[in-house]
């Protein structure tokens, strides 16, 4: 069990966007940055911190299909924009995981603060936004 300073991101029901589905999903991203900070203040082997990495990169991965799947499916008018948020994230995490791997850059607490920092401004800003849209649609 991690103790509290280990842990960067605890979970707030601030960051609850009040629909089921991805908030559970939200939750396992918070706890698998959670990890891999863990990971990295433990100071584990490459091998410990890059398994976190990619399955925190394969995580993202699946939640962004499946957030992107939902507004689909009930035809959320931004779906472009938020999709391209997606893409830039995915991006830039699978490039740092790649020079990471290289030896050309280290896990860092400012790589995680990126994470975290990331994570909350998408959570709080750009998927609070299709909130209403979904609501309005009954999705819970």
């Amino acid at each position: 069990m991690p103790t509290a300073a280990a842990v960067l991101f605890p979970w707030s029901d601030t960051y609850s966007v009040k629909i089921a589905m991805v908030d559970s999903q939200h939750k396992v991203l918070v706890e698998l940055i959670n990890a891999l900070h863990q990971a990295m203040m433990a100071r584990r082997g490459k091998e410990s911190l890059g398994g976190v990495l990619a399955s925190l990169i394969k995580y993202t991965k699946s939640h962004f299909a499946a957030e992107e799947g939902l507004l689909r499916a009930n035809e959320y008018p931004d779906l472009v924009n938020h999709k391209a948020e997606h893409e830039r994230f995915t991006q830039t995490i699978v490039e740092f995981q790649s020079r990471f791997q290289r030896n050309e850059v280290a896990m860092t607490v400012d790589v995680m603060g990126f994470l975290k920092d990331w994570l909350v401004q998408h959570i709080m800003g750009v998927d609070k936004r299709y909130v209403p849209h979904l609501t309005a649609r009954g999705v819970r």
